[in-house]
């Protein structure tokens, strides 16, 4: 039995038995600022296990994406050596909300187990908690079980809680005895033994009681069942292999890594290793670019940078010269995308992400080996490399550890490995504070529960006028019965779209005939109820009276234009500059859109003008933008784009200009291209590594902005005395004409400088066989002071020049040392003492160094102490 085939059956078992199957959520957590990646089954549920909110069904059934590569979850150097460790992984899991209870997970458990998977039971056993009598039962009285195959066992193995207070319960596990063969094989090994023998399978945990802040215990009214069964153990254990790598969810990922470094995989247990770390870690950095994680130097990206990594150089240990990881992605895309659908769509985007951090790691290297023959010559004395400096290579250059410790090694260096474990102890306790709140910020309780029993029509698709009634009315965190000053309204059928999938909410009014409510935003929450945020402006709204919904009708119809645009604008960047580019992020308002790709160089005038008559083009053709609802595989099968962040049912909205675009989207479009009149880009640039943004306007918006920049044209023509043609030529004119300016005033500030250092060469002395001349010069800048000690080291031709100014109130300090000198004192030994004196520092090469002050008063001081500090410095 395949691994593909045993989660289909594990979904269609629990199918089969009342549960919903309900897709796997993405790697980075919605509503939850506790976390950094989803590393549970549960983590999409949180919120109805706490009681928080509740949904259409009780039973659910899911196989979850998993990542544990940060926080308390972070195995990363295991990776590949052990059998069992991921950082990606599927967790299967069905789950009841106060639904059915210990009996029934057990049963299903069991069965599936024994009856489904073909598993002898004769082989498992189980653990319970110590004081769960009821489970104990269970598994004796219904399962059959012999009380010697039923372990009692703590707190530490059994007993699960979700923090510190709120929701608990015993666990229960089932493991199997994969026989003497497998483990350890100590003659004392037991079914206590952490050894690969005795392995657990899956974890029963039954939601049962309410811990209080005193450790108190208070049975739940409605017990819950959480359950979690690693996809790739369950499959290890059913296709009797004894470790993960050896079933078909890694095997061919293994396979084809090796066929790529013309390895043989079996045949070098260490180049083995770096054949799995980059399996692993090919699927995690898939799936977690996938989800929209890009690689940076905090938070998510900086744990997906270092997965990345530490595959490319696993991949340099194999013999790989150049890029080779983008190619193992794809490799994964193919291989998996036969139950993760959205992975097709998104494999232009994942290689050229990955391809670019290839590329950018092999600088990383580079710049790495440079600073690594610094780090020798500044640790040569004592031949230890300080931690450190060790961290700051790691962390700020990402330079793996292992590399440096090779290389070390060679020449006969030491690392301080104590002092590089407290960095990074201190780094990952600064890590935590930074990702504690990079999940989505918490919605207030009163919103989650009135959603939970609360759902809003919305109509706004095809009216922006309602008649209907009020639902709710929520003011400072409380549901309340009258709308007054600022509070939110919930309406039973509501034309305002909440805000969503980059577009604004709606703005208009909701009245009846004695009050008036300006509304300002509209919002979703949970699976569909609408809040209208506003103001009352006249009179009191009263929960459940009969109101007239009426949506600010100018500004819907600059969204919509504005939201079809950003359809047109995806496709033509695909066109233009390839088909990599993705959607990262998108903001539509009434007067203008932004819209953020995945591209990795800016985009040219040529490419923007392009951009730009590609979009125009279509909205001449005045096409039709249908909007149609289907299944969600068969949008994907069909081409339809799905964007990074939004989530998806089980039918999906498509919206589509013929012979164009095809989209995912749940936005409000134009009837036709025709309608948005006229499209122009404002801006491009970069908004973080790898993602570019555009700005644009349509309509009457795009008008307006053609005139003004018309009108700017026009003004600066008569200002240059030119026609609006020629205005280009004057300008680049002019600007040559200030070149050549500025060029002159060097020239004759080069003549200054070389006539002030010939003056000064007598005031040179001599400080124990070294001629040495430290002079001030009034108001003179950086280039000033190189160039002055540049000709009077010419004229001195041996010696050392040391040189000090006020500029702007900044102290600067330059000093130069002709060849014949340095083997007696160095630029910048000099320039570093000097500046001290001045409250500052510096440094450089050693015949050429800079440094800087905070004291002007102190300019005078240091230049009279370089005498002393030469000869100091000389010895």
């Amino acid at each position: 039995m395949t691994g593909h085939e045993i989660r289909r059956k594990f979904l269609e078992y629990f199918k089969q038995h009342g549960h919903v199957v309900v897709g796997s959520s993405s790697l980075v957590p919605a509503d939850d600022p506790t976390l950094l990646f989803t590393n549970a089954g549960m983590n999409q549920f949180k919120d109805t296990f706490l009681g928080r909110e509740t949904r259409s069904y009780t039973r659910a059934a899911t196989c979850q994406k998993v990542v544990r590569a940060g926080g308390k979850h972070n195995d990363l150097e295991n990776v590949g050596v052990t059998s069992r460790h991921h950082t990606f992984f599927e967790m299967l899991g069905n789950f009841s909300f106060g639904d059915y209870f210990k009996v029934d997970a057990i049963k299903f458990g069991w069965e599936f187990l024994t009856k489904e998977m073909g598993l002898p039971a004769d082989k498992m056993f189980v653990s319970v908690y110590n004081d769960d009598d009821e489970a104990f039962a269970i598994w004796r009285d219904v399962i059959g079980l012999d009380e010697k195959d039923i372990e009692r066992r703590g707190e530490k193995d059994n007993f699960w809680a979700m923090g510190d207070t709120g929701p608990c319960g015993p666990c229960s596990e089932i493991h199997i005895d994969q026989g003497e063969g497998t483990g350890c094989g100590r003659p004392e090994c037991d079914r206590n033994c952490d050894c690969d023998r005795h392995l657990e399978l899956w974890n029963l945990v039954f939601m049962q009681f309410e811990r209080s802040a005193d450790g108190t215990l208070t049975p739940l009214p409605k017990p819950s069942i959480d359950t979690g069964m690693g996809l790739e153990r369950v499959t290890s254990v059913v296709q009797k292999v004894t470790s993960n790598y050896e079933t078909d969810l890694f095997k061919p990922i293994l396979n084809y890594i090796s066929e790529l470094a013309g390895h043989k995989y079996g045949s070098d247990p260490k180049k083995d290793i770096s054949v799995r770390v980059i399996a692993d870690h090919s699927r995690s950095t898939t799936f977690l670019v996938g989800d929209g994680v890009l690689p940076s130097n905090e938070g998510r990206g900086y744990v997906l940078r270092r997965i990345m990594r530490r595959a490319m150089r696993h991949g340099k240990m194999l013999g790989f010269e150049g890029a080779f990881f983008h190619k193992v992605c794809e490799f994964v895309v193919d291989f998996m995308k036969g139950h993760y659908v959205e992975l097709a769509d998104k494999k232009p985007f994942i290689s050229k992400v990955v391809t670019n951090e290839e590329q950018s790691f092999s600088r990383t290297l580079g710049i790495g080996l440079k600073i690594i023959d610094e780090l020798l010559e500044k640790h040569k004395e004592y031949k230890v490399i300080s931690g450190e400096d060790i961290f700051r290579l790691y962390d700020t250059y990402g330079f793996p550890v292992d590399l440096l410790t090779d290389i070390a090694e060679d020449a006969g260096y030491g690392l301080d490995t104590v002092g590089f474990e407290q960095e990074m102890q201190a780094q990952q306790e600064r890590a935590k504070k930074s990702w504690a709140g990079s999940g989505e910020s918490r919605v207030a309780d009163i919103y989650i529960q009135l959603a939970s029993r609360l759902s809003t029509e919305f109509t706004g698709y095809d009216s922006l006028k309602e008649v209907t009634t009020v639902a709710a009315i929520i003011m400072d965190g409380a549901e309340v019965s009258k709308a007054e000053g600022e509070c939110d309204i919930v309406l039973a059928k509501s034309p305002f779209y909440p805000e969503g999938g980059g577009q604004t909410g709606d703005c208009g009014y909701i009245k009846t005939e004695s009050a008036v409510f300006k509304v300002t935003k509209a919002s979703k929450y949970g699976d569909g109820m609408i809040t209208m945020h506003g103001v009352a402006e006249l009179g009191t709204i009263i929960k459940g009276e009969t109101v007239t919904a009426e949506v600010d009708r100018t500004a819907r119809k600059a969204t919509e234009k504005n939201h079809t645009a950003t359809h047109l604008l995806h496709k033509a960047l695909q066109e233009v500059l390839g088909d990599h580019v993705r959607q990262a992020g998108s903001m539509v308002t009434p007067d203008r859109l932004r819209f953020d790709f995945n591209h990795y160089a800016p985009v040219s005038q040529d490419e923007m003008e392009r951009i730009e008559e590609t979009v125009n083009s279509v909205i001449q053709e005045n096409t039709e933008v249908s909007k149609t609802y289907m299944s969600r595989d068969e949008a994907v099968q069909a081409g339809a784009m799905a964007l990074f962040g939004e989530k998806y049912g089980e039918r999906v909205r498509v919206v589509s200009v013929e012979n164009f675009s095809l989209e995912l989207c749940g936005g409000c479009h134009v009837s036709r291209t025709g309608d948005i009149g006229f499209f122009k880009l404002v801006s491009e640039a970069s908004v973080a590594s790898g993602v570019r943004r555009i700005e644009a306007v349509t309509g009457m918006n795009a008008v307006a902005y053609a005139q003004k920049a018309d009108s700017t044209v026009k003004d600066a023509a008569r200002l240059l005395k030119a026609s609006p043609d020629n205005v280009i030529t004057r300008i680049e004119e002019t600007a040559e004409a200030l070149k050549e300016r500025e060029r002159e005033l060097k020239r004759l500030g080069d003549r200054i400088a070389s006539s002030q250092s010939e003056g000064l060469l007598d005031s040179a002395i001599e400080v124990k066989g070294v001629k040495l001349l430290a002079v001030t010069l009034e108001n003179a800048d950086t280039e000033a002071l190189r160039k002055f000690v540049d000709t009077a080291r010419d004229r001195m031709q041996s010696g050392v020049v040391v040189v000090g100014s006020v500029n702007d109130g900044k102290v600067m300090f330059a000093c130069g040392v002709t060849k014949d000198t340095m083997g007696r004192v160095k630029a910048g030994d000099v320039v570093r003492e000097v500046a001290k004196i001045a409250e500052g520092s510096g440094g450089g090469r050693p015949d050429m160094a800079m440094a800087g002050g905070k004291n002007p008063e102190k300019l005078g001081e240091a230049v009279a102490a370089v005498p002393s500090i030469v000869e100091k410095l000389i010895g």
